[in-house]
């Protein structure tokens, strides 16, 4: 017989349903859903990181200094704490086509935009309102994502999803190091070409997620009635086998204790994510290589998140298990991103970050598939929406932090330092979060 740790979820197959059966639907809806919610994250993933290449040019010929990049590079994550919780009630109230294509289009816009800035403020303006106008869609794909899949199969189709960001990365490293190794185009400089070529996608898939992405299950004309009839059956199971919530006032989630402490749980993730991928190409090419061989090394970590992607979720999942999971990735994390600072030769350092990336991806799957365990309906909405909001504010600290501390030191070291210690707060909060989740709670 065999024992899984405290805290575990029990997520054996429905008795009714048939494995096969089971499998059918769920690898329908995966193979309907999620290659196209995943590429219009590719898309938002490839315009909120772009800039850590056109860095490379750009900060020389608008006077940008480490710090002010930093902070600009970061004020995407301001806007984008701002608007994401109402962005997630729009979402609720105008379904996910016309928001998804909203989103899209304006982010698409600004991206655009941004081979028009001319100094500080300008890049200051343009990246806090990216952060406004793509507010909302992570979150946004999460709440719709808990209309179709039941609880058991999350993490796994989390991760497939969060698979968009290292893909993101393995597409954006070597067409940036291609476009930056030119003299630019159209009276444009390099640099300005990139922005452009990297916002054009979003606004040409406006027209495509209006036409194709079906608002629920009951609106799927693809699926049977009794593929419906079964997704709603399950997701009533889970309702009850987990209590979840939905408030009167969905505005109340703002105010449960679980959402705080799991906004507190994912900080350090994106924190240490932005920090180091906004960093990266920086990194890479402290090497000593050229800007196209800077975008192809830069590829790299983010095959080694591919594989972490594809094997921790689908573990968690097999298990039932998230905390042991949570503490155990996050834990190699801290350990590789501290010797990725300590180590003094480039290749030994580049092999500690593809070790880190391995780990900071894949565990964010296993963490977004704890809040589905209490909310539901519009209050899942607010409460993923304050998640991300909340910690996406990581995503300012992270970039700007490692920022003033490269001007302070002249050295990048002292900031990896700095997001292993988040890393190491990440292991202890999962044990809080842990004892809040499974409390009892008051009638």
């Amino acid at each position: 017989m065999s024992t899984k740790p405290a805290g575990a979820q029990q997520v054996d197959a429905p008795s009714h349903v048939e494995q096969g059966e089971e499998q059918r639907i769920v690898g329908m809806l995966t193979r309907r859903l999620i290659p196209f919610l995943a590429l219009i994250y590719v898309v938002a993933y490839i315009d909120r990181s772009v800039v850590g290449f056109a860095k490379l040019h750009m900060n020389a010929a608008i006077g940008l200094s480490d710090a002010a990049y930093g902070l600009g590079a970061g004020l995407f994550f301001i806007g984008y704490f701002l608007c994401e919780v109402p962005s997630n009630l729009a979402l609720e109230r105008f379904g996910a086509r016309v928001w998804f294509a909203r989103i899209l289009f304006t982010w698409g816009v600004i991206t655009m935009a941004m081979s028009l800035v001319e100094g500080p403020r300008s890049f200051y303006a343009l990246r806090f309102l990216l952060g406004a106008a793509e507010a909302g869609l992570y979150p946004g794909i999460l709440y719709f994502l808990t209309k179709w899949f039941p609880m058991r199969h999350r993490a796994r189709i989390i991760g497939l999803l969060v698979l968009a960001q290292p893909i993101a990365g393995i597409v954006t490293g070597p067409i940036a190091g291609m476009v930056l190794s030119t003299h630019g185009a159209f009276g444009l400089s390099n640099w300005q070409i990139l922005f452009v070529l990297s916002g054009l996608p979003a606004v040409l898939l406006c027209w495509p997620t209006l036409r194709l992405l079906p608002e629920s299950p009951a609106r799927a004309h693809w699926l049977a009635s009794a593929d419906r009839a079964w997704i709603e059956r399950e997701l009533l199971s889970d309702h009850a086998s987990y209590a979840l919530e939905s408030h009167r006032n969905p505005l109340a989630a703002l105010k449960d204790k679980r959402v705080l402490l799991l906004a507190l749980l994912f900080l350090p993730f994106p924190l240490s994510i932005y920090g180091l991928s906004l960093w990266l190409p920086t990194i890479i090419k402290a090497f000593g290589v050229s800007d196209s061989t800077t975008g192809l090394l830069s590829a790299v970590p983010y095959l080694f998140a591919v594989v972490g992607l594809y094997l921790v979720p689908r573990h968690s999942d097999r298990q039932g298990e998230r905390y042991w999971h949570i503490v155990v990735v996050s834990a190699l994390a801290a350990v590789t991103m501290a010797a990725s600072a300590w180590a003094q030769a480039p290749l030994l350092q580049f092999i500690f970050i593809c070790l880190t990336a391995f780990s900071l991806y894949s565990i964010q799957a296993v963490v977004w598939a704890l809040p589905g365990q209490f909310l539901t309906g519009a209050s899942a909405a607010v409460g993923i929406a304050t998640i991300n909001s909340l910690a996406n504010l990581g995503g300012y600290l992270g970039p700007y932090g490692i920022g003033l501390i490269k001007d302070a030191t002249g050295s990048l070291s002292a900031g990896l330092y700095f997001l292993a210690a988040t890393l190491v707060f990440a292991v202890v909060i999962t044990f809080v979060v842990r004892s809040a989740l499974h409390a009892p709670r008051a009638p």
